[in-house]
C-alpha cells in the first residue's frame, strides 16, 4: 500500500519563526502607519503619492512566507512510497560476551582493558554487512545488552553504554556468559553461529571449559580473547581514580591474565585463541575467520521504497519567489487606466 512520510519531520521545528515574522511585519506597518499620521493628513498623502500601493507590501510578503514555508517542507523530505522490494539475506549470527567485571578496568592496555575492547567492537560493528550481532556482558552474572539484530548503529549506541557498573554482581562468570549467549541465537536459525568472549579470564566462578564444549555440541564456535597482560597491573577504583583496589591485607590487587583458562575455552568450543596487546585487540582477526563461516540465508524482509517528492516544493518555492519580484512595491502606471468589461481596473 501507498503511504506518505516526511524523512525528517524535525526541520518543522523551524515553521516556529513564521509567527515572529509576521508579527514583526505587522509591528512594522502599525509604526509606519503611525509615522504617516503624525507626517500629514492620510488624505492629503495619498493625492501626494498615487503610486504608493498600501496592498502590495501585504501581498509581496504573503508571497514570501508561501516561500519560506516550502523551502521548510522541501528541508522536511517529503517523500511518497510507490512500490515494495523483497531482500534477501545471507550471513551468520555472532554474539559477543563482554567481561565487564571491575578487573577490566586495569590500564595495562591502554585507556584500558574494557575501553579498548569497546573500540574494537566498533571496528568490527563498522565491518559487518548482512550479519546479525548480540551484546552480552557478565561480572559475576550474565545478561543480554543487545538481543541479536542486524541494525549495527542500534549495537554501537548500545556499546556506548557499557561500563563496569552495568552488572551489580562482581565477579567473572565466562559459563553464565557462554550460556546467556547461546540462549540468545535466534530459535529458528540454522546457519553458522559463533560466541567471541572478551574477557581477562580469571573465572572464578563456573566451569566455562565444560559450557564451551556445550556449544560446541550445538554447532556454536567459541572464540576467546584475552584482554590484558600476563604480568598483570593494579585495578583502579573507578575509571580515572589514582586509588587501587586492596585485599584484606592492604596489599594493592593485581589482575593478570588467564591464558591457560582461555585458551582451554577456546579449544573446548572449537574456536580460537588471541591475546590483545596495546597495539591491537584480535578482532580483525577473529573476522577473517568468520568470513570464511557458511553464510546461510537468514531472513527476506520487504523495505517500501519512497520517492522524494521535495523538488515538488522547491519549484513552488522558487516560483513565489519569482512572483514577488514581478509584484512591483508601487502601483504599475501602465495597468492603472486597463479597463476590463468596460470596468477601470484599479491597481493595487
Amino acid at each position: 500500500m501507498d503511504s506518505f512520510r516526511f524523512a525528517h519531520p524535525e526541520y518543522f521545528y523551524i515553521f516556529l519563526v513564521i509567527p515572529a515574522l509576521v508579527a514583526l511585519f505587522l509591528f512594522n506597518r502599525i509604526m509606519r502607519a503611525r509615522k504617516l499620521r503624525n507626517f500629514g493628513q492620510p488624505e492629503l498623502l495619498a493625492q501626494l503619492t498615487p503610486s504608493l500601493s498600501t496592498g502590495r507590501p501585504v501581498v509581496k510578503f504573503i508571497l514570501w512566507m508561501l516561500a519560506i514555508s516550502c523551502l521548510i517542507t522541501a528541508l522536511a523530505q517529503p517523500q511518497f512510497g510507490s512500490k515494495l522490494t523483497l531482500t534477501k539475506r545471507k550471513g551468520v549470527e555472532l554474539i559477543i560476551a563482554l567481561d565487564v567485571s571491575n578487573s577490566m578496568r586495569a590500564q595495562d592496555i591502554k585507556p584500558n582493558r574494557l575501553e579498548r575492547a569497546k573500540r574494537a567492537i566498533a571496528k568490527l560493528t563498522d565491518r559487518l554487512k548482512n550479519d546479525k550481532i548480540g551484546l552480552v556482558v557478565f561480572a559475576g552474572q550474565a545478561y543480554v545488552q543487545l538481543p541479536i539484530t542486524s541494525d549495527y548503529t542500534s549495537a554501537k549506541l548500545f556499546l556506548e553504554t557499557i561500563t563496569t557498573d552495568v552488572v551489580p554482581v562482581q565477579g567473572t562468570a565466562i559459563g553464565a556468559a557462554i550460556g546467556t549467549a547461546i540462549k540468545s541465537f535466534s530459535p529458528t536459525f540454522q546457519g553458522s553461529r559463533a560466541i567471541i568472549v572478551i574477557t581477562d579470564g580469571e573465572n572464578h566462578e563456573d566451569d566455562a571449559v565444560g559450557m564451551a564444549k556445550k556449544a560446541k555440541d550445538k554447532g556454536i564456535v567459541v572464540h576467546t580473547i584475552g584482554m590484558g597482560l600476563p604480568q598483570g597491573a593494579p585495578i583502579p577504583l573507578t575509571e580515572n581514580s589514582s586509588d587501587f583496589l586492596k585485599d584484606k591485607t592492604g596489599s594493592i590487587v593485581v589482575t593478570k591474565l588467564d591464558e591457560p583458562m582461555l585458551t582451554s575455552i577456546a579449544e573446548a568450543g572449537g574456536g580460537s585463541y588471541i591475546r590483545a596487546n596495546n597495539a591491537e585487540v584480535g578482532l580483525n582477526n577473529l573476522f577473517n575467520e568468520i568470513e570464511k563461516m557458511q553464510k546461510t540465508e537468514m531472513e527476506a524482509r520487504e523495505y517500501s521504497e519512497y520517492n522524494d517528492q521535495f523538488p515538488l516544493f522547491l519549484t513552488l518555492a522558487f516560483l513565489f519567489i519569482l512572483a514577488d519580484l514581478a509584484v512591483l512595491d508601487r502601483k504599475n502606471k501602465w495597468l492603472k487606466n486597463f479597463r476590463l468589461f468596460g470596468i477601470q481596473k484599479r491597481a493595487l
